[in-house]
């Protein structure tokens, strides 16, 4: 029996750079066009012909949704050009992470792609989740969901040696986080509100450069776990649970064999085994450059990692128009 090393050995990790590129420059068309929908769909549709390139038998645990709701990319879909011979790879992707964002020509929209061995994804149904994550250097157990964002603060601020008002956190901007962000401006921490994107905000508190020590708040579960694949490979902690609005979103869950609903998961519940991450900026943001036009060339770029050597690779493309 292959390894999982030997597994992810056989779709190379350029590869997925080059699945993450195909669907950046098509969703680049349509940045500051004013329609999400159309900037999405060309995203899957190129993702998704890119996929159907490599000699792998891939199953789609994260996708754009359920088949009835997504013809394409959906959740249990299969990709690849081997289906049946090749090996089994679980794949967990956003083409447009950031839809709103590049309707509005907006910072960090991104193509995202995560695959692991089978079974190294959590199937997470398309529900929010609420979420908590540092990076790495902090001593294991610092965040806890159980806990409330003030003893997260003050857990954080003590291992980092700094006052509770010097810890900086990245929280989405919407109306359900009105308490978060009053209870951590009440604690005189800054308050980093992104409009989208929170596949990059997570990933933003590996790297120092962005003064952004935590991520909180709830946003969707795939991009969870689409985060945790990146953390695996850099560093980092995070904490996610599962939220749920209805019944509905309830037996969704139940029906992809989740069966604790108030289960809190921790990193490498959500990301096991060796894990690759990559990612191609649709704009300019954070983590990444967007897609520019310049002449008759397009350039790209693209950050790829993996969990098992901890290889960080960025990568420059330059693609003819």
């Amino acid at each position: 029996m292959q390894t999982a090393s030997h597994v992810l050995d056989r779709v190379l990790v350029l590869e997925m750079v080059r699945v993450t590129e195909a669907a950046a420059i098509a969703a680049s068309t349509l940045v500051g066009r004013g329609d999400e929908k159309a900037a999405d769909h060309v995203a899957v549709e190129a993702m998704r012909e890119a996929l159907n390139q490599l000699y792998m038998d891939g199953t789609v645990v994260i996708g754009e949704g359920e088949r009835d709701e997504a013809p394409m990319l959906f959740i249990g879909e299969k990709v690849g050009s081997a289906i049946g011979k090749g090996p089994k790879i679980d794949i967990a992707l956003d083409p447009l992470e950031g839809t709103t964002i590049t309707a509005k020509a907006g910072p960090n929209a991104l193509a995202v792609l995560a695959v692991a061995e089978q079974g190294g994804l959590l199937n997470a149904p398309d529900v929010y989740m609420d979420k908590i994550a540092v990076g790495p250097g902090y001593p294991d157990g610092v965040i806890d969901l159980a806990k409330s964002p003030t003893e997260n603060i003050k857990a954080v601020a003590a291992a980092k040696g700094v006052a509770p008002n010097e810890i900086i956190v990245c929280v989405l901007d919407r109306p359900r986080h009105e308490a978060l962000i009053a209870e951590l401006r009440g604690l005189g921490c800054g308050v980093m509100l992104i409009g989208d994107g929170d596949v990059a905000g997570v990933i933003a508190t590996t790297d120092p450069s962005t003064t952004i020590d935590v991520y909180m708040g709830s946003g969707g579960a795939p991009e969870g776990v689409l985060a945790c694949a990146a953390l695996r490979c850099v560093g980092g902690q995070f904490k996610g649970r599962l939220l749920f609005r209805n019944d509905d979103e309830r037996a969704r869950a139940r029906k992809w064999g989740i069966e604790d609903l108030d289960k809190i998961y921790d990193l490498t519940e959500l990301a096991k085994g060796d894990c690759i991450f990559a990612a191609t900026g649709v704009t300019d943001g954070s983590l990444l450059e967007g897609v520019k036009r310049v002449g008759g060339k397009m350039t790209t770029e693209s950050v790829v990692m993996r969990a098992s050597s901890g290889t960080v690779r960025w990568v420059k493309g330059e693609h003819r128009i």
